[in-house]
């Protein structure tokens, strides 16, 4: 029984690149799926009001978030106004310059925010931001 004829011995061998497409787009889709969980979230989420003249902080940073029922939250723990200050200071320690980012859902009254602000100005190392997003 002959499983190859004579003239098929002349055929080059060949490389199937098939497989090795799957390969790629499997790590392709890895590397696409894992990067979206990289994105840095500084705050839970409320509609931020829009500053054409917002500018980053790029050090040290603490965030507080008041949601749009004015619930109070530092790095995405429940908090309350009175221990605030307590709170912040125990999180800048010794560290000369530490910016608290102030995330304010625009439904918040101005009120609520300038108490939270008034509670932060007490710690002499912390500098305070408000977060904003560009209009489009």
């Amino acid at each position: 029984m002959r499983l190859r004829d004579e003239e098929d011995g002349d055929m080059p061998p060949q490389i199937n690149i098939v497989p090795m497409i799957d390969v790629i787009f499997a790590i392709l889709t890895f590397f696409i799926m894992s990067t979206l969980f990289l994105s840095r979230t500084e705050g839970l989420p409320v509609n931020l009001p829009k500053a054409s003249s917002g500018q980053g902080q790029p050090t040290t940073q603490i965030v507080v978030t008041i949601d749009s029922q004015g619930q109070l939250f530092l790095n995405q723990q429940p908090s309350t106004l009175e221990a605030l200050n307590g709170q912040v200071q125990s999180l800048v320690g010794n560290r000369p310059q530490v910016v608290v980012i102030i995330n304010a859902d625009q439904q918040v009254s101005h009120g609520r925010v300038v108490l939270v602000m008034d509670q932060l100005r007490r710690i002499p190392q912390v500098k305070l931001a408000i977060a904003t997003v560009r209009p489009q």
